[in-house]
Parts: structure tokens; C-alpha cells; sequence
């Protein structure tokens, strides 16, 4: 599949087979950017912020609302490419194309209501009879580099606020699973002029670093690892940037917790896509007094999880990316149990494949909790009350989402307010999010907002004008 630039289809004498992580087979190659294509992209982004700027929002609306009903007309085809790029069962890539039709409805909605505000000047010194408001603009051209894991809607959670507020934009989708956000560029084109959305592949220390560091892109928006995102913030100069960096987010179960439920949640929060969400279950901070009722029936929910084909609509549990990232799964589960930990169920890999694991005395030191494993892992703290669970909780260089169980409110309010995460939720795992929410972390976990109301906050800029009406 060939880049799409200023409308056009533009391919690269380097090319770079996209796998398919289950069966090892190619499924399509892409070509890799070099700078002169990064340049072409650049510029004609920038030539074509004209003619989105001239657009009415109610064109711009309408528009996509059209690309709202295009991918829902192609929600099946979209949803298999992405299980064959990444290995996530189907029903989950049909779940990610149903969020990504509802992001960009938040969005086309969202292109109306781009208010500014009447500021009474006559509040400070020298300011009677002054009339002032603010507008907000767009800021230029966006950039936009998104991960494997999630890449159609992370896309959009990019792409489509920015085009809303009239950004020309830049997507460099990632190597890995390109093919999907490829496919989604090319219907935004068809109802957008030639260069307000362009898609440039090849290597981020390359074409990516050429993005982050041009005068001529107003804005970065990236998802991906910590490494990077400091590189980015490093890089980028004075131009505005979000970056979403993952997390190492907390689950806290408390003794009068609803245990089943607290189950559920870990089932839904550690599993889902083998375990490739930033804001998964990747540590279970469970009260001594319960852990051993918590791991036995844990033990049981995962066992009925179904490994094989991501096209089968039975399987539950696909591959990882690559074998890479399951050899990596792998080497970090084992060294925990060198260091005393136990694995109750699962701790095999096959391939590509990880099985769906629970491990139980894991300490706060193992790399397993320290570091973003990225795989179906549930490692099992425990710990003796609410005031150890937050410490432990808090023991992270990350700081995206938490989750609190327990059935006394003045606990989860303590927990609430005392976890350091961008979004703690009660009764609930952290991987809940829907698409109208303020998505970020605090800490490592990055900067700046997604969610489309949030998201088009950032990328405009505010204008004040003042009339002297003395």
C-alpha cells in the first residue's frame, strides 16, 4: 500500500513487508519515507491549510459525519485488516472500529462548537469601555504518530480533532500495523481537498524525528514509549506537543471488595489485546485477607480464555505484535520467578502467542511491576491495608489510570485522591475509557489531553480582540 500525499499515491524504492503476527505470512508491503518524502509531506500539508480554513464548520462537520458513515459501511473489512496486522480477536477489531466510529461522531459534532469567549476587560486597570473576545484558530499542521496497539482509534483520537478545528495533519502510523490507518486516510481524502490529510511510513528515528523537528509543523501528537516521548519533548523546539507514554497502572482490591466483580475487572483489564494496553491492569495490589479466595477464582476466569486463530470468532486471546514482544513477555514473567514469584496459570509462550498468566508473590521491586511488561500477565501484590496499597500503588514512574475495589466510599474517595493517576476509577478497571473523556497521565505517563473536546483545546490557539469603544 502506497503513501498518500497531497492527494496523491507516492511509493519508495525501500519496502517493508507488513506479517501477520499469527501465521507469520506477508500480508502487504509498505514503502519506507525517506526525508525528501517528509519534506513533499510537510509541504503540502502546509499548502492545503488554506482551503480546510475556508470550509465553514458546518462543511467541515458534514464531512465527517460522511466518513462516520463510510467506515460504518466498511466496519467488517476494517476490522479483519486490523486482526491481521496485530493478532487481537476479531471481536475485539470490531469493538475498535465501533469506538472509532462513535470518536469521530464526537468529533464531527465537535467541529460546531469551537466557541471563544467575551472577557470584561473593564475587571482590570484602564480597562473601561473596552468589548474583548477570543477566538480560537488552528494552530497550522499537526503530526501525528501513532502505536500498533490500538491504531485505528488512537489515530483518530488524533486526526479527527484536529481536522474539526481545521488542521491539515500528518499521520505516521507504525511500521509494524500501517495498513488499517492507511486505509481510514484515503476515505478522510475522499471528502477532504488533496493535503489535508497525508500518511508518510518508514522509521521514527528517521522521517519521525524529521516531523518532530520541523519549523513547518505546528503541532506533535504521539502515543508511544517513554524513550521517545522525551526524545519528542527534547526535540520539538516551541511547537506544542501531546504525548501519551503508557502507563504501569495500579489495581487495588480491598478486603470488602465485591471479589468477583474485582475478578471481572482484571479479566477485562490485563487480557484485553494479550495484554497491549497502556492503561491495562498491569499490577493487582490485593488485601492479604482476600488474596487467596481473589487468585483461586482468578485462576478460574482465566483458564476458560480461548488461545488460537484471531479470525475465529471463539478465540479470546490472540498473539502479540511480534514473537519479539512475546519473547520479551516471556524472559520478564521468568525472571520474576527467579526472584521468588509464582505462576498459578499459564506461563508459556508459543510463538507469537503468550498465554494468559497470573503470578502471585510478586514483589514491588520485580521488573515485571516495574517496567510496562505489554502482555496478558496479572501479577498479584499483597499487601496489609489501604495506606500500603496506595504507597505501592504510587511506587511507579508512571501515573495514566487506576482502578480502586472496595464497597466503602470513604476508602475509594481516600484511594481517589491519594493515587497519583490522571484518572482513577472506583469499582472499575483502569482500562474503561470512553471517547468524550480527558485521556492523560501524570508523571512519566506523558502530557496533555486526548478526548476530542480536550484534544481540539490543544490543537487551536487563542486570539484576544479588544475594541476601544470610548
Amino acid at each position: 500500500m502506497d503513501m498518500l500525499i497531497g492527494g496523491k499515491h507516492i511509493s519508495s524504492d525501500d519496502l517493508e513487508d507488513v506479517i501477520n503476527p499469527y501465521n507469520g505470512e506477508v500480508i502487504d508491503t509498505i514503502p519506507i519515507a525517506h526525508l525528501q518524502t517528509a519534506n513533499l509531506a510537510i509541504g503540502e500539508a502546509n499548502n492545503a491549510k488554506e482551503s480546510l480554513v475556508e470550509m465553514s464548520a458546518f462543511k467541515v462537520s458534514n464531512k465527517l459525519f460522511n466518513v462516520v458513515e463510510k467506515l460504518k459501511d466498511n466496519r467488517e473489512d476494517f476490522a479483519e485488516q486490523l486482526t491481521l496486522e496485530i493478532g487481537k480477536p476479531i471481536n475485539e477489531s470490531l469493538v475498535e472500529v465501533d469506538r472509532s466510529i462513535e470518536t469521530l461522531k464526537l468529533a464531527a459534532e465537535e467541529a460546531k462548537r469551537i466557541y471563544g469567549e467575551s472577557v470584561p476587560l473593564d475587571a482590570g486597570l484602564n480597562g473601561k469601555g473596552f468589548f474583548a473576545f477570543t477566538q480560537r484558530l488552528p494552530l497550522g499542521v499537526v503530526a501525528a504518530i501513532t502505536p500498533f496497539n490500538y491504531p485505528l482509534n488512537l489515530t483518530i483520537h488524533k486526526i479527527a480533532p484536529a481536522i474539526a478545528c481545521k488542521n491539515t495533519v500528518i499521520v505516521k502510523p507504525p511500521t509494524e500495523a500501517p495498513l488499517t490507518v492507511m486505509k481510514f486516510c484515503e476515505l478522510l481524502n475522499e471528502e477532504f481537498p488533496d493535503g489535508v490529510v497525508n500518511t508518510i511510513t518508514g522509521y521514527g528515528s528517521e522521517v519521525g524525528d524529521y516531523l518532530v523537528c520541523s519549523p513547518d509543523i505546528d503541532k506533535v501528537s504521539f502515543t508511544g514509549s517513554v524513550t521517545t516521548g522525551l526524545m519528542i519533548s527534547q526535540k520539538a523546539g516551541m511547537k506544542k506537543v501531546t504525548l501519551e507514554l503508557g502507563g504501569n497502572d495500579p489495581m487495588i482490591v480491598l478486603k470488602d471488595a465485591d471479589i468477583d466483580k474485582a475478578v471481572k475487572g482484571v479479566i477485562n483489564g490485563a487480557f484485553l489485546n494479550a495484554g497491549q494496553v497502556c492503561m491495562g491492569v498491569k499490577r493487582i495490589i490485593v488485601e492479604d485477607e482476600i488474596a487467596d479466595e481473589f487468585a483461586e477464582k482468578l485462576v478460574g476466569e482465566t483458564e476458560k480464555l480461548v488461545m488460537g486463530n484471531p479470525l475465529d470468532v471463539k478465540t479470546t486471546l490472540g498473539t502479540l505484535i511480534s514473537e519479539k514482544a512475546a519473547i520479551h513477555v516471556e524472559q520478564t514473567v521468568n525472571n520474576a520467578v527467579q526472584k521468588g514469584a509464582e505462576i498459578l496459570t499459564g506461563g508459556v509462550r508459543e510463538g507469537a502467542f503468550y498465554q494468559a498468566t497470573v503470578i502471585d508473590n510478586v514483589t514491588p521491586d520485580m521488573d515485571l511491576v516495574v517496567r510496562e511488561t505489554f502482555g496478558p500477565v496479572a501479577p498479584i501484590i499483597r499487601v496489609n491495608g489501604v495506606e500500603e496499597a496506595i504507597e505501592i500503588a504510587n511506587d511507579t514512574d508512571y501515573g495514566l489510570q487506576a482502578g480502586v475495589f472496595t464497597n466503602d466510599y470513604s476508602l475509594a474517595m481516600k484511594c481517589a485522591q491519594e493515587i497519583e493517576a490522571g484518572t482513577v476509577f472506583v469499582n472499575k478497571q483502569s482500562t474503561f475509557r470512553t471517547d468524550n473523556m480527558p485521556f492523560g497521565g501524570f508523571k512519566n505517563s506523558g502530557v496533555g489531553k486526548e478526548g476530542i473536546k480536550y484534544a481540539v483545546d490543544d490543537m487551536t490557539r487563542m486570539k484576544l480582540i479588544g475594541l476601544n469603544l470610548r
